[in-house]
């Protein structure tokens, strides 16, 4: 037995010096990659300074056939640097410096990025679910407790959000500044809610709010199901990046899906408007109106502006982004073929 111990820790001893020179191998790489990664940002930074003032000089000259052709290039080129950045680390903002310290949060491969997209997407599912289940058992029985339940659990939940939509921003998605506004003003919306007293006032509208809520999940599940197939139809069709939460170059498919979606999107804003005219109703003439009132009525009020605002701008800025959209799938294509082996280059004729 003593011998067959020996044996086994010799074996041993031997793979663990292969690891231990592997890891060697592996550190030097990895503070290779590092400092490439740091190059190639330098590089880009160095490549959109040079094309803003290419830029710069094409609107002072005449427009002759040489500088449309200058221009498209340009257009061509951006989306090209796009490219190459989705590959590289991300800093995060200031929010994610606060939050989580000045670290990288940006991920290496296209793969983990849509995992991490995907991750996002069934976390929305899962607490949308949850949602729904306290606001049926709230609608359905008059408990202080299951009101603060749910209420905790809108902080926790809008908390959550704009952490992993600034991972995702950080890593290349196109998100709306609007909506993560939106995000961070929905906490504090829901820490008024969640200290607004027990009386007359929220008493009168804990049901129409319930209610308003339980249809938002219903809005949030089909904007899921919406935003995940867009997600996983451009990624097979190898469209677009996979980080992508707003859609860029609508195709005739995402049409038809906005088409169905829209009406609800804007019912939901409009139940915000009418949320906001109750509470200034009730902020007006009830007595004991209390400052929750009023501020619930400027965050219903809020949200009811920028969420129309945002969305009859969502469309016409994207087709905005046609040319560069086209451009990108281009160099996405050409940079794939760059970089695939050419199989049939010693296939005799």
């Amino acid at each position: 037995m003593e011998d067959s111990v020996e044996v086994q820790w010799e074996e041993l001893e031997v793979e663990y010096k292969k690891l231990e020179e592997a890891h060697q191998v592996y550190l030097r790489r990895l503070k290779e990659i590092t400092s490439q990664q740091s190059s190639f940002l330098a590089q880009i930074g160095h490549q959109r300074y040079r094309l803003k003032a290419i830029n710069a000089g094409l609107k002072t000259e005449i427009s002759t056939e040489r500088l449309r052709e200058i221009r498209n290039e340009s257009l061509k080129r951006e989306a090209q640097l796009q490219l190459i950045e989705e590959t590289l680390p991300h800093q995060g903002g200031l929010y994610l410096k606060i939050i989580l310290g000045n670290i990288n949060v940006g991920f290496l491969g296209q793969e983990v990025k849509f995992k991490y997209k995907d991750s996002y997407e069934k976390f929305k599912l899962v607490c949308i679910i949850i949602a729904a289940v306290l606001l049926l058992l709230n609608m359905s029985l008059t408990s202080r407790f299951l009101q603060k339940l749910y209420l905790f659990f809108l902080v926790w939940y809008y908390c959550t959000l704009t952490i992993r939509e600034s991972v995702l921003r950080a890593n290349g998605s196109k998100i709306k500044a609007w909506w993560r506004i939106h995000h961070g003003l929905s906490v504090f919306a829901a820490i008024v809610l969640l200290v607004w007293p027990e009386n007359d006032t929220w008493d009168t509208f804990r049901a129409q709010f319930f209610r308003y809520s339980l249809y938002n999940c219903l809005v949030q599940y089909l904007q899921f199901n919406y935003q995940r197939g867009a997600l996983y139809r451009m990624r097979a069709l190898g469209m677009k990046g996979n980080m992508e939460i707003t859609v860029e170059g609508f195709q005739h498919w995402m049409w038809r899906g906005l088409t169905f979606l829209y009406p609800f999107l804007f019912g939901s804003y409009l139940y915000q408007l009418v949320n906001a005219y109750t509470l200034y109703e009730l902020y007006n003439h009830h007595p004991d109106a209390s400052w929750h009132v009023l501020a619930m009525c400027l965050f219903m009020s809020v949200f009811f502006i920028g969420n129309s605002i945002t969305t009859l701008m969502v469309i016409p800025g994207k087709m905005k982004n046609k040319m560069l959209v086209r451009y990108k799938m281009m160099a996405r294509k050409l940079y794939n073929v760059v970089n695939v082996p050419n199989l049939t280059k010693n296939k005799p004729l």
